[in-house]
């Protein structure tokens, strides 16, 4: 039937999303609006079409046997000049987006790979465009921070367009998702 590319993510949620998605049209990052904001757990993977119900019943348990965690985002950092990248660094709650991807790439599920880089969460704002632009971003998301209670991840698949599109959404522990938004509700998520 053919084959897809898709890959796993967590979902910068808004505003934050949507803001970060700006910044980086703004600095010149052609494929910007193609890719919602986020915290990669599988990079662009090629799978059989056949095999996507095997996939989503994988991330499926993956979810299951997750936890909701505190997800911050402050300041920038960079791969440069091994990749040409700079991004906003995940400061709390890196520690569970490398266990989960693990998880999703484990040596006896559907999405096993290596990774070319060793892994490292991070939300990419600027990548593959000039130097002074690469600058630019780093410098003037400095001082950058966001936080909220990472409930789950998402399977996306990019279409033909170079869009990537969300196929579904797995939620941890449970298929509860508990109220976002206010202060009141920032550390006391429970997974049932």
């Amino acid at each position: 039937m053919g084959t897809v590319t898709i890959g796993v993510s967590i979902a910068v949620p808004e505003p934050h999303g949507s803001q970060l998605q700006q910044l980086r049209a703004g600095f010149g990052d052609a494929a910007a609006h193609g890719i919602p904001t986020h915290v990669t757990l599988l990079p662009p993977t090629g799978v059989e079409t056949d095999d996507l119900p095997a996939v989503e019943a994988h991330l499926r348990e993956v979810a299951a046997s997750g936890r909701p965690f505190p997800m911050r985002l402050r300041g920038t950092g960079t791969f440069r000049p091994l990749s040409p990248v700079v991004f906003v660094q995940v400061v709390e709650g890196a520690e569970a987006c490398t266990w989960l991807q693990k998880q999703v790439r484990d040596a006896s599920g559907p999405v096993a790979r290596e990774l070319p880089f060793p892994y490292h969460p991070h939300v990419t704002v600027a990548h593959g465009i000039e130097e002074a632009a690469m600058d630019r971003a780093f410098e003037e998301l400095a001082d950058y921070e966001a936080e909220w209670p990472c409930t789950g991840f998402a399977l996306y698949e990019q279409g033909a367009d170079g869009v990537w599109r969300k196929l579904r959404e797995f939620t941890f522990g449970s298929s509860v998702i508990p109220p976002q938004g206010g202060p009141a509700d920032r550390g006391s998520v429970s997974a049932r």
